[in-house]
Parts: C-alpha cells; sequence; structure tokens
C-alpha cells in the first residue's frame, strides 16, 4: 500500500470576485471548495492514475469530516487521527490577482502524534510512505525524522517533499527519492545553479548524502532526474501556466506511480514530469486525458554519460 501523510491538511476555499474593491462589499461570481495539502493532492493524483493509497494525518470538526468524505466519495481510502479541533480553511481570492489567507491547523497532542507514528509502524518492505509539506507548531520538530527512523526499521520506502531543514533530516535514512526544485537546491547547498551540469552537481551530493534518487523541479524548463545511474533531462511543451499550486505534488504521484506499476525509471520519470505539467496548465489537479496528452509531448534526454 501507499501511504501518503499530510500533516497539516485544509479545506482550500477558491472566490473568484471580479472588480474587487478592498474595504467595500464584494460578491463571488464562483467558490471552489477542494480538500488540501501536499500529501492529499498526491493521493488524488495516484487514484487518476490508477494507483490507490491510504490518506493519513489528522483531521478534525466539519473541515475534517468534509475532506474525509470527499476522498471516500473519490474512492480513496483515509484513515486519518481525529484531533480536537477544527480542521483548516484555506482561502484564495482569484481577482485577476491572486491572494491567499492560510489559516492556522489545530493543536495536535502527542497522543495523537503517536497514534500516526503507531500506524506506520504497521508498514512493511511491501509499502511506500510519501510524507510531505509543513509541519505545525504542536507537532515535535523532528517529526520527519521520526517517521523515517520507522521506515527505515520497517523497510517501506520513503519519499519526501518538503523544506530544507526537513528534507536534511531525512537523508540519512536512505529515502526512495527527494524533490526538491531549483530553488530549494540553491538554498540547500547556499549556491546559484544556472545549467544542468550544475543541477546534476549538487544532485550527486544529496545522493552522497543517503537519497536513493532525486528529482529536481525546473518550473517551464523541466525537470532532472539523478541516481546512481541515471540522470535524465525533461523538457516539458510550453502552455499557459493556470495553477502551480499541486504540480509538486503532481510529480510526486506521477513517479510514485510509475514506479508501483513497475516501468522502467526513463518512463516513470517522464510520467512524473507529465502528470506536474498538466496540473499546471489545469484550474485543479491533472486529469488522465491530460497527463496523457501532455506525455506524448514531453521529451526525457540522457546527460552527463549515463544510459
Amino acid at each position: 500500500m501507499i501511504y501518503t501523510v499530510t500533516f497539516n491538511p485544509s479545506i482550500d476555499y477558491i472566490m473568484f470576485a471580479n472588480d474587487f474593491e478592498l474595504n467595500g462589499l464584494n460578491r463571488a461570481t464562483a467558490t471552489y471548495k477542494f480538500a488540501g495539502g501536499k500529501g492529499i493532492n498526491v493521493s488524488r493524483v495516484l487514484k487518476t492514475l490508477g494507483i490507490q493509497s491510504t490518506a493519513l494525518g489528522f483531521a478534525g470538526g466539519f473541515p475534517g469530516q468534509f475532506i474525509s468524505d470527499t476522498l471516500t466519495q473519490s474512492d480513496i481510502l483515509t484513515d486519518f487521527i481525529q484531533v480536537d479541533e477544527d480542521t483548516r480553511i484555506n482561502v484564495k481570492l482569484k481577482t485577476g490577482d491572486e491572494t491567499e489567507i492560510n489559516a492556522p491547523g489545530p493543536n495536535i497532542t502527542n497522543l495523537q502524534f503517536e497514534a500516526l507514528l503507531s500506524q506506520i509502524k504497521q508498514t512493511s518492505a511491501n509499502d511506500t510512505v510519501i510524507v510531505a509539506g509543513s509541519i505545525p507548531k504542536s507537532v515535535p520538530k523532528d517529526a520527519y525524522e521520526q517517521i523515517a527512523r520507522i521506515t527505515n526499521e520497517t523497510g517501506a520506502g520513503l519519499v519526501v517533499d518538503a523544506e530544507k531543514d526537513l528534507v536534511e533530516s531525512v537523508l540519512g535514512y536512505h529515502p526512495l527519492f527527494i524533490k526538491p526544485n531549483k530553488d530549494e537546491l540553491e538554498v540547500m547547498f547556499d549556491t546559484t545553479i544556472s545549467t544542468d551540469q550544475d543541477v546534476i552537481k549538487y544532485a550527486r551530493e544529496i545522493l552522497k548524502k543517503g537519497a536513493t534518487s532525486v528529482i529536481i523541479s525546473l518550473g517551464g524548463e523541466g525537470a532532472v532526474y539523478v541516481d546512481d545511474e541515471h540522470s535524465y533531462k525533461a523538457t516539458v511543451p510550453n502552455g499557459h501556466v493556470v495553477n502551480t499550486v499541486g504540480s509538486g505534488d503532481s510529480t510526486v504521484a506521477g513517479m510514485v506511480a510509475g514506479l508501483a506499476s513497475g516501468l522502467p525509471i526513463k518512463d516513470a520519470f517522464k510520467q512524473a514530469v507529465s502528470a506536474g505539467t498538466a496540473t499546471a496548465f489545469n484550474e485543479d489537479l491533472a486529469n488522465k486525458s491530460d497527463i496523457e496528452k501532455i506525455k506524448n509531448q514531453v521529451v526525457i534526454t540522457t546527460i552527463d554519460g549515463s544510459e
């Protein structure tokens, strides 16, 4: 089974309002509610690609119930730890520009956090655990490392998509892959990256620290995949970028789905980049037909002498 962990899920409440006026009465022309959170996004795209997963994390109150119900209606398994306070609701106001207001998450008790760790202790070498996104202040700062230590013991594969400090805390536990973007890679090594060779150089430094493989997102320039045997560059088609939220999560889902389906590394990477690009070109997460359409336009080249 594939498990996705979202420490701080949300309802993403999107409001469209024309001729927005600050300090005045405004009326929305359309509103949408989505189950949000990086791990939840991964579960949704995995389902789109025909791969089942179980969404883990913390949920509370009517917003938490909405998230659980939404995922269940999409035939996605959930096993959230119930918390006392409401799951957060994030507001995204689209007025031509985009304004986001992210609410604080609920308080997570030590007992509730330990309950999540107990779930992960039940995994085995046949499972993959995907941990993505920030952690609430009430969760221990070493939460990622604690999960990595557990998966290292159970044999489950670990995939991580998070900020520098959280990623670096798990490298010694040999994650299956991590997915920094170019900016995050620059922050990790306090450097400026200007060429593909620079990307590969620092990706290999991450491998030396323990990661099994690395995917580096380059935005409109595509992505690079590096492991001990391969170095691939994906070039993506041009298109109108509508939504960057969830693009990285879609990339993670595409790669994990490819590996779970037994695809060769190159094909799994192509699917990963196609899923991320398809989401960027959509108002919501990518659908299967868009992923397949873009997959036909993505070009994978071998770089730096790999096969």
